[in-house]
């Protein structure tokens, strides 16, 4: 830009100032620098200060809130910082693994709320599911120990966890799942309404339940626990 100005090729200010705009959008270093524009003139200089001012906070994150320390600890924030994770594993969740919100294919104001609506709770049970599943799962069930442990450290996962990862087994020897294959697991179960071959809608019928294995009855205890706790 500076040659181009001293080149005669610019020499209006707004012509020189659409000429160092388009350095300064493409670098991202506006901030950084002192500009002096005026007719038929272009120069600029560091500031020094504000880069000294950002060397203090390279590679660091700073979390502010307006709540006082006795309510709400250093550690507490970075923790519900660190938990708006949860919020986009839950959208996730609703828009394209587990309960696959979209498309929406409604036109209608209140039926789209209802849709939304429905989803929340669909993900809500989701939630408790996988929170009682944790210790059949690939799921730290550890998880108890995220309250105290060094907000800032890096995050770790427990050594029964990676026992699971690394086996793919439980300390039983059984299989361990993620939700979406103990999910297929537990839809084998089924219900079969029998009936004598040729008798007519009239007649007795029986009712005869697939028998769960192992880990189904496993599972299905898990989630007695959901009741329990509420």
């Amino acid at each position: 830009v500076r040659s181009m100005v001293a080149g005669g090729k610019v020499r209006s200010e707004s012509a020189i100032g659409v000429q160092v705009g388009k350095v300064i959008n493409k670098y991202k270093v506006g901030k950084h620098f002192v500009l002096d524009i005026s007719k038929g003139h272009f120069d600029y200089h560091i500031d020094e200060k504000k880069v000294e001012q950002e060397a203090l906070l390279d590679g660091i994150y700073v979390i502010r809130t307006n709540l006082a320390r006795a309510e709400f600890s250093a550690e507490d924030a970075v923790r519900s910082y660190k938990s708006l994770s949860q919020v986009e594993r839950a959208f996730r969740s609703m828009k394209t693994i587990d309960l696959y919100v979209r498309p929406i294919r409604h036109h209608l104001e209140d039926r789209v709320r209802a849709h939304i609506f429905i989803c929340m709770l669909a993900y809500y049970v989701t939630w408790h599911m996988l929170k009682a599943w944790r210790p059949i799962l690939f799921a730290d069930d550890e998880i108890i120990y995220k309250d105290f442990r060094d907000p800032v450290a890096p995050a770790q996962r427990s050594h029964s966890a990676m026992r699971k990862v690394q086996s793919k087994r439980l300390d039983d020897g059984s299989e361990v799942h993620s939700f979406q294959t103990l999910l297929a697991s537990l839809s084998s179960i089924v219900k079969n309404v029998c009936r004598k071959r040729g008798a007519d809608d009239k007649e007795a019928t029986a009712v005869i339940y697939t028998t769960p294995n192992a880990k189904q009855l496993q599972a299905f205890e898990l989630l007695e626990s959901i009741r329990c706790s509420q």
